[in-house]
C-alpha cells in the first residue's frame, strides 16, 4: 500500500456544508491546544454539543465506576455503557479521542450509540485520564485496567460476558491499540479484535499526510505535535511501542487478533493508517482497510449529519460481526 502519492483533497458536498455550517454557528474558534487545557476541554465540550443531538435510543444507559488497580497504576475510572436492544454476549470497549487531552464520553456518546447499535453489542466509553496534567502512560493505564475489568465492572447493569473487542478514534485509537500492545507483552489475554478509527499511531510529522494536510482543514499539523508534547514530550518513551504503537515489533503486531482500521481521506493522519497497514502487511497479516474520501479527521462525530459517518460505522458494525464469528 504506497504512502508515497498525493492524496485527493477534495471535500465531499455533505462534509463541506457541514463545516459552514458549523463555522456560522460557532464563530471563529480558537485553536484548542493553544489553550489550557481547562479552557480547550470546555470549549470541545460545547463544539460537541451539536454533534450529540437526536441521540439514537438503546435499551439502557448506564454508568458504572472501574476501580484503580494498584499493579497497573490506574486511577478509579468511570465508564459509560449503552447496551443496545437484542444485545448479544460481549461488549465493545470504546475508548475516545481528542489528542490525548480533550473530549469525554460524553462527546462521543452519539458515536458510541450508534456503534452499540451497528455491532449488536454493549459499548463501554472509559473516562481515561487526560494530558497534560497526566501523561503517558497514565491514561493508558486506565484504559488497560478498564479491558480488564470490562465484564466484572459491568454485570451488574447487565452486560453479559462474552468476546471483547477494543475500538477508538484518533488518540483513542492509539490508546486501543496499546492497550492490547501491552496485555499481549504481559501475557495477559487480549481482545477477540479491534476496531481502530484514524488513528495517531506514531510522533512522525513528516509523512505524506501530514505533508499534504499539515494546515488542515480541521486537524492540523501544529496540533498533533502540541497534543504529542502534553502526552509523551520524551523522545525515548515515544519511540515505545505502548507510546508508538507503529514501533512494535513485527511478532507483536503478527499476534495481535483481528483489526479493522478505518481512516478519513483529508486527514494529516492518514498516512499512519497507511504505515500501520504497510507494518501489518510485512508481519504477514492482511488487515482490512477502509479509506473515506472527502472526509476529515474526526467526521465520525457527525453521524447526525454525514451519511458516510453512518455508513462508515455500519461498516464497522459488520467487521464486528465478523471478528466476533472468528473468535467462536
Amino acid at each position: 500500500m504506497s504512502t508515497s502519492n498525493e492524496f485527493p483533497s477534495d471535500l465531499s458536498a455533505e462534509m463541506r456544508m457541514i463545516m459552514s455550517r458549523v463555522e456560522a454557528e460557532l464563530g471563529p474558534l480558537p485553536d484548542p491546544s493553544l489553550l489550557a487545557p481547562a479552557e480547550g476541554r470546555a470549549q470541545s465540550e460545547r463544539i460537541n454539543e451539536r454533534n450529540n443531538e437526536n441521540l439514537p435510543p438503546v435499551a439502557k444507559a448506564a454508568e458504572v465506576m472501574v476501580e484503580a488497580n494498584s499493579d497497573l497504576g490506574s486511577a478509579d475510572c468511570r465508564m459509560k455503557v449503552f447496551i443496545p436492544e437484542s444485545a448479544g454476549p460481549g461488549a465493545v470497549l470504546f475508548v475516545h479521542g481528542g489528542g490525548f487531552a480533550f473530549c469525554s464520553p460524553q462527546t462521543h456518546e452519539r458515536c458510541a450509540r450508534v456503534l452499540a447499535i451497528e455491532t449488536g453489542l454493549p459499548v463501554l466509553v472509559p473516562d481515561y485520564r487526560l494530558a497534560p496534567e497526566h501523561p503517558y502512560p497514565n491514561g493508558l493505564h486506565d484504559v488497560v485496567a478498564c479491558l480488564r475489568a470490562a465484564f466484572p465492572a459491568t454485570a451488574a447493569v447487565g452486560v453479559e460476558e462474552g468476546p471483547l473487542l477494543v475500538s477508538g478514534d484518533s488518540a483513542g485509537a492509539n490508546l486501543a491499540l496499546a492497550a492490547m500492545i501491552h496485555e499481549l507483552e504481559a501475557g495477559h489475554a487480549v481482545p477477540a479484535g479491534a476496531l481502530l478509527f484514524y488513528g495517531t499511531y506514531a510522533a512522525d510529522f513528516t509523512t505524506p499526510s501530514y505533508q499534504q494536510f499539515a494546515d488542515g482543514p480541521g486537524l492540523t499539523r501544529g496540533k498533533m505535535q502540541r497534543y504529542w508534547n502534553w502526552y509523551c514530550r520524551d523522545e525515548d518513551l515515544r519511540r515505545g511501542p505502548m507510546a508508538s504503537p507503529l514501533h512494535a515489533s513485527d511478532r507483536t503486531l503478527k499476534a495481535l487478533p483481528p483489526l479493522y482500521l478505518l481512516a478519513a481521506g483529508i486527514d494529516p493522519l492518514l498516512s499512519d493508517t497507511l504505515l500501520l497497514a504497510d507494518r501489518l502487511k510485512s508481519a504477514g497479516r492482511d488487515s482490512p482497510v477502509s479509506i473515506v474520501p472527502g472526509v476529515t479527521h474526526g467526521f465520525l462525530q457527525n453521524t447526525n449529519e454525514l451519511a458516510a459517518a453512518r455508513e462508515a460505522l455500519a461498516a464497522a458494525g459488520e467487521a464486528a460481526r465478523r471478528m466476533i464469528r472468528s473468535s467462536r
